[in-house]
């Protein structure tokens, strides 16, 4: 079935010193909250093993910054989850620079996998299609912004009263993730169990160094895993702006992932009674 809903989350810029939004403040305001259904109630899974022994401690979280979406937090049950991560390509392989910048950007991208796989399970698989996670090298698509132009002029010469809207092209981002909503299975079999389930895709540029690379693939894993949002503490992995030295997976980051898995959503769960 065709997905029901689409987002884009937080895009990294390329600069080392900030990182860009797709939401601004106002827009997230904005976001729908999951609504009441009784038909289809919010409900919570179970923990995976490991995030359950994580031991919260006293270095606090930053949930307060996680946003929901329609159908509640965007966490997995099934386990594990899948991460495909694109391989080389014959025309990458047919360059010594660009097949050792491919092999720098899927080694960065593997480790970043495995340190979130510590806490909750995540398996490699070699096809696209049976992944429920989607790793791309490739830059985000540009985007573009509106704003007024104040010092535009009329043919006259004459600075006009009401200024028109310019179309400017927003930053250059490194990395962005998206996911996608859809039925999995048949709403008409219900032996079946059709359930709400959710796709991630993440596009992550490889012309940058080995080290920001790993912090990228490592902050737009967070997003893909269910930490829709940015901390506003430098020592985390999800701040929300590059930092010079990365900072490795905080207690701050394990207490918020811990924190959004307990909540309620409507993922996972069959749509048949």
């Amino acid at each position: 079935m065709s997905a029901a809903i689409a987002a884009v989350a937080r895009p990294i810029n390329v600069s080392p010193v900030v990182l860009g939004t797709s939401l601004t403040r106002t827009a997230i305001a904005q976001q729908p909250k999951p609504d009441a259904d009784p038909d289809f109630p919010l409900k919570v899974h179970p923990l995976p093993p490991a995030l359950a022994a994580w031991t919260a401690s006293q270095a606090g979280d930053y949930f307060d910054q996680i946003e929901t979406v329609p159908v509640g937090y965007l966490v997995w049950s099934q386990f594990p989850v899948r991460v495909y991560v694109q391989p080389p390509t014959a025309i990458e392989l047919a360059s010594p620079f660009t097949a050792q910048r491919s092999q720098t950007w899927i080694k960065a991208v593997n480790q970043a996998v495995q340190e979130w796989h510590r806490y909750l399970p995540l398996t490699l698989v070699t096809q696209a299609d049976k992944a429920d996670i989607v790793v791309l090298r490739s830059p985000p698509p540009l985007t573009f912004e509106v704003s007024p132009d104040p010092k535009q002029e009329s043919a006259s010469g004459q600075s006009q009263q009401e200024p028109r809207p310019t179309l400017q092209l927003g930053r250059v981002r490194s990395a962005v993730t998206s996911y996608k909503v859809y039925v999995k299975g048949s709403l008409e079999d219900a032996a079946s169990k059709p359930m709400l389930a959710h796709r991630c895709t993440i596009q992550l540029r490889p012309d940058q160094a080995s080290s920001y690379l790993r912090a990228a693939a490592r902050h737009e894993l967070g997003h893909a895993l269910g930490l829709w949002g940015h901390s506003q503490a430098q020592t985390d992995v999800m701040y929300f702006s590059q930092v010079r030295e990365p900072p490795p997976l905080s207690p701050r980051d394990l207490n918020t992932l811990k924190r959004v898995y307990e909540q309620p959503t409507r993922l996972g769960w069959a749509l048949v009674k």
